[in-house]
């Protein structure tokens, strides 16, 4: 299989966008999950709901919300950010977010009580206790990064309306199979779909990696 430059110029903006909407998001999602996981306070179990539900947020709708914010007469038009890279990456950071807190939070409360203890006891600080509950969640945090990334890089109705799909500037891997499968360049894209199912194995197997590693180490 031959893989032309035009190709390699679609796979690696697709890297460049998921990889830059996966450490964004990671800065809000995981401190936002580590936070709902080990603090109470009034109104929590609404806001477990609302990530909860974010998580599931359909593409197409994030689209068409962040589409008016960046379009000439939304509240960002002046930024001129629609159709451009950064559009797909906002569009993307608002799809992973909820997905980083939500299993974040389920990570961080699966050690809390065992750790929380543990680390009270040796006069640890509530700031070093939070960390060490944290570090001791890192695997099931990087498997809610995992699952994240393989979620952003396989979107396809966002970036579509946010970035426009226009050559050598905001075409991504799934927007072009489309493109490429409409105008019966059925090559250009099975290339491109063999590409980002290698992509998507690569994370699923670190997530199927961490899911099992939380499993050994839950039977201790």
């Amino acid at each position: 299989m031959i893989i032309t430059p035009e190709v390699w110029e679609v796979v690696w903006l697709s890297l460049k966008v998921t990889t830059t909407a996966i450490l964004l998001g990671s800065l809000i999602g995981i401190p936002l999950g580590a936070f709902l996981g080990l603090y109470s306070f009034p109104g929590k179990g609404l806001a477990v709901v609302l990530i909860y539900t974010c998580m599931g947020l359909p593409p197409v709708l994030v689209g068409v919300v962040v589409y008016l914010l960046l379009s000439r007469y939304g509240p960002l038009g002046s930024l001129g950010l629609l159709f451009t890279p950064e559009a797909m990456v906002i569009a993307q950071v608002v799809l992973v977010t909820p997905i980083l807190a939500g299993l974040s939070m389920s990570a961080v409360q699966s050690k809390e009580r065992a750790y929380w203890e543990t680390a009270k006891s040796l006069g640890a600080s509530p700031a070093q206790m939070v960390l060490t509950i944290v570090k001791e969640a890192r695997k099931g945090i990087w498997s809610g990064v995992a699952a994240a990334y393989g979620r952003a890089i396989s979107e396809v109705g966002a970036v579509m309306l946010v970035g426009g799909n226009i050559e050598h500037h905001t075409r991504v891997m799934t927007t072009a199979i489309i493109l490429e499968t409409r105008m019966g360049n059925f090559t250009s894209g099975l290339q491109l779909g063999v590409v980002l199912l290698f992509i998507s194995f690569l994370f699923n197997s670190f997530l199927v990696m961490g899911v099992l590693q939380q499993l050994k180490s839950g039977r201790r």
